[in-house]
């Protein structure tokens, strides 16, 4: 496992996959909590078997994979669903991101998660970076990429951390106003930081 795991985080459309990406180019070890949390959902796994049964197979497309947008509308529908799936979800999801931090042999690993702030999953990273834009960005970004109207996606930001919390959090900063070299330029300088102190914590 490498002992020394960096946090990245951001709101929506703030370009965390561009960032990761770059990071994985330079060999660094990518978990992201997106992946992990459909990976224990998969079709075959106990998880979705348990999902169908509590909510009803109208939940599961027909090559038996989850109906995520459906799965939503039952959530914002019923209170008592999003206590019940975090239950049953979350203790997998845990246990799979450990399994798969275990797993990276590069120098440092990268955790990505869109709710590293909320959920206080940065006291497991020993550096927290922020993908930071303004709002405005993260509503134009998100709109013209998911087609989603505005208030669907400020509804979304209301719900995540403020651009303020975040910030407060952070140990290391990505400003992703500019243009692709500028973020280059920036992954490339914190990725021989991290290396520094990966080596001095080994």
């Amino acid at each position: 496992m490498s002992h020394f795991i960096v946090g990245l985080t951001g709101g929506i459309g703030s370009g965390k996959s561009a960032v990761s990406e770059r990071f994985a180019k330079l060999g660094v070890g990518i978990v992201d909590a997106d992946i992990v949390s459909r990976q224990v959902v998969e079709p075959g796994t106990a998880a979705l078997a348990s999902i169908a049964q509590h909510f009803g197979k109208h939940l599961l497309l027909n090559n038996g994979q989850l109906d995520r947008a459906a799965l939503r509308q039952t959530i914002f529908s019923q209170p008592d669903a999003k206590t019940w799936l975090e239950a049953l979800l979350h203790p997998l999801i845990a246990a799979e991101t450990i399994k798969q931090l275990n797993d990276i042999r590069s120098s440092y690993a990268m955790y990505v998660s869109p709710l590293l702030v909320e959920s206080k999953q940065q006291t497991m990273c020993q550096r927290l970076v922020v993908v930071d834009v303004p709002v405005k960005i993260q509503l134009e970004r998100t709109m013209s990429r998911d087609s989603n109207e505005q208030a669907q996606v400020e509804r979304i930001i209301a719900s995540q951390a403020s651009r303020e919390e975040r910030l407060a959090a952070a140990s290391d900063v990505i400003d992703n106003t500019a243009n692709f070299a500028d973020l280059d330029r920036q992954v490339s300088t914190l990725h021989l930081q991290f290396l520094k102190l990966a080596r001095a914590t080994s």
